[in-house]
């Protein structure tokens, strides 16, 4: 059996965690920005950070598993 997981956790953060979706941080004329849909390099490079860190709480601290099949 497949673990999917890992694929199913990761692809709904980066959905979630695309700077100006849901929130942009910092934003473009306040710190936090909500569904504005644009986004610039300081944002980018948070937003990866925080998509590092939580994949890192679930893959190692959680252990996400979900068996398919």
């Amino acid at each position: 059996m497949l673990n999917w997981g890992p694929v199913f956790v990761a692809m709904v953060l980066f959905v979630l965690l695309t700077p100006g979706l849901l929130f942009q941080l910092p934003g473009n004329q306040r710190c936090l920005e909500f569904g504005n849909f644009k986004t610039s390099g300081p944002s980018i490079l948070v937003h990866s950070l925080l998509y590092f860190g939580l994949i890192c709480v679930f893959f190692i601290a959680i252990k996400v598993h979900l068996y398919l099949g």
